[in-house]
């Protein structure tokens, strides 16, 4: 099955969905359909999201699964956003390098310190 565009190949407006048919009776919807937030996303992002929710957003797990380090997974976390429509905030972890940040975020994966203690630590480095 393919996925419907959402761009128009003339104009480059956007696309509705307008009709839906059943496959298994042939009943069919006609009308002016949401095609969701998903929509958006091309199939590398769709697989990229199904991976994420898969590994419960552990990014450590990610970086096995898919032989990648932690900047590029967490580039294309950034791309997946971007093409939901959301703008991600200016780095909330702004203090921190990305050694550090990775560093807490392993750190609470791996069960050595707290969720209270990771935030703690966030926030102290905001702070600075």
């Amino acid at each position: 099955m393919h996925h419907a565009p959402n761009t128009c190949p003339v104009c480059s407006g956007e696309l509705v969905i307008t009709s839906l048919r059943c496959r298994e009776c042939d009943t069919s919807l006609q009308g002016r359909f949401a095609s969701g937030a998903f929509s958006q996303l091309n199939e590398e992002q769709l697989a990229f999201v199904e991976l994420f929710v898969r590994n419960e957003g552990k990014i450590t797990r990610m970086e096995a699964d898919l032989s990648l380090s932690y900047p590029t997974i967490r580039n294309r976390l950034m791309e997946v956003i971007r093409a939901l429509g959301y703008e991600p905030g200016e780095d909330e972890f702004a203090g921190l390098s990305e050694g550090e940040r990775k560093r807490i975020v392993d750190d609470l994966e791996r069960g050595k310190i707290s969720y209270e203690e990771a935030l703690r630590l966030i926030q102290e480095e905001e702070g600075n």
